[in-house]
């Protein structure tokens, strides 16, 4: 089973960038789908964005799209979030999720794996 670990969150003005990095451990990870969730204080979480098994298929919630990119490297069992033009309303814990189904959608259900998280910032 695929364990993500997640790096690279901070305090970041609005308007700035950051990348988020979720090594994950596990001989399933080139077979698994991957992608983000968010917790901000006093909400459900909520999908972020998803990559297939191979990454050419990606998929973002619409208040992220455009502004947020996620890529895989397969070689070094990687996954990363590029975050741009940021706001404080993206300030919340990200965690890194995968899918031994290879589903890439918003449904929490269907993935099988967290990380621990990492805490997301951004000041007005």
């Amino acid at each position: 089973q695929v364990q993500p670990v997640e790096s690279g969150g901070g305090l970041v003005q609005a308007g700035g960038s950051l990348r988020l990095s979720c090594a994950a451990s596990g001989r399933t990870f080139s077979s698994s789908s991957m992608g983000w969730f968010r917790l901000a204080p006093g909400n459900l979480r909520e999908f972020v964005a998803a990559i297939s098994v191979d990454g050419r298929d990606t998929y973002f919630r619409d208040s992220v799209d455009g502004r947020f990119n996620i890529s895989r490297d397969n070689a070094k069992n990687m996954v990363y979030l590029e975050m741009k033009n940021m706001k404080p309303e993206d300030t919340a814990v990200y965690h890194c999720v995968t899918s031994r189904r290879g589903y890439v959608g918003t449904d929490i259900r269907n993935y099988d794996s967290w990380g621990q998280g990492t805490q997301v910032t951004v000041s007005s």
